[in-house]
C-alpha cells in the first residue's frame, strides 16, 4: 500500500518501527513519502503534524492521543503498538503485540490495518473517544508492574533474597492466567497483617501501596 515512509522521532518505539519497515523493504525517507508516521512524545505530536505539509497519509503511534492531535491533516489514523520497548532490542519486540487502530472511516481503518499488519502487530480496532481509558489500562498493566516488582525487590531484599528470584514467580503467575494465590486468595488475615507490620518496620512508605492493592484485590 505504501513504499516510502518518514519517521519521524526514533526514541524506543520510533527506532524499532524504523527498523521493522526497513526490513519488510520499504524506502524511509524524508522527501516525497506517501506516508509520514509521527513517533514523537505525545505532547509534540500537534505541533510536528502543524509542520508536516499536508497531502501524504498520517499516522501516531501514542495510545492516549485523539486524531484530533494530527490536524489538519484530513488522511491520518494511529496505530498504537500495545508494547514497551527498550533500544537495547531491536524490531523483534513488535512481534505478535496487538496493536490499537483508531481511523476516521474504511479507507483509514485500511491504511492503518497495513501498517500494523506490516510491522508484525495483530490489530484491534478502538474508538478514538475510547483511546485515554485503553490506555489507562495499558499503563496500570505495563508501568506499575515495574512499580510492583521494584517494590517487592525492596522487601525480598531486605531478606536477603535477590530480587531476581521474583522474576520466575512474576512469569508464571503471567502463565497460570493470572489466577489469584496467596493470602488474600485464602482468606488469611493474620498473614496480610503480618505482612503489613513487617512493611511498617522495614520500608513504611510502601505500607499505603500494600494497602491499597489488598484492598482492590480482595474482591
Amino acid at each position: 500500500m505504501h513504499q516510502r515512509v518518514h519517521v519521524i522521532g526514533r526514541g524506543r518505539a520510533g527506532s524499532a518501527i524504523a527498523a521493522r519497515l526497513e526490513e519488510r523493504g520499504l524506502v524511509l525517507t524524508e522527501r516525497d513519502a506517501d506516508l509520514v508516521v509521527l513517533c514523537v512524545p505525545d505532547g509534540a505530536i500537534n505541533e510536528v503534524a502543524k509542520r508536516t505539509p499536508v497531502g501524504p497519509w498520517i499516522a501516531h503511534v501514542s495510545g492516549a492521543t485523539p486524531l484530533a492531535a494530527l490536524d489538519p491533516h484530513v488522511n491520518r489514523f494511529g496505530v498504537h503498538p500495545l508494547q514497551t520497548f527498550t533500544r537495547r532490542r531491536g524490531p523483534e519486540q513488535l512481534d505478535g503485540a496487538w496493536g490499537a487502530l483508531t481511523a476516521d472511516g474504511a479507507e483509514a481503518e485500511g491504511h492503518a490495518r497495513w501498517l500494523a499488519e506490516t510491522l508484525g502487530l495483530r490489530p484491534i480496532v478502538i474508538a478514538d473517544r475510547d483511546r485515554i481509558l485503553y490506555h489507562a489500562g495499558a499503563s496500570i498493566a505495563s508501568n506499575y508492574l515495574v512499580t510492583i516488582y521494584r517494590a517487592a525487590a525492596r522487601l525480598v531484599e531486605s531478606a536477603g533474597i535477590p530480587a531476581q528470584a521474583l522474576v520466575p514467580l512474576m512469569q508464571r503467575t503471567i502463565e497460570n492466567g493470572f489466577e489469584l494465590t496467596g493470602p488474600i486468595a485464602r482468606g488469611d488475615a493474620a498473614t496480610i497483617a503480618a505482612h503489613l507490620a513487617a512493611i511498617h518496620r522495614f520500608a513504611p512508605d510502601l505500607a499505603p501501596m500494600y494497602e491499597a492493592l489488598a484492598a482492590v484485590t480482595r474482591p
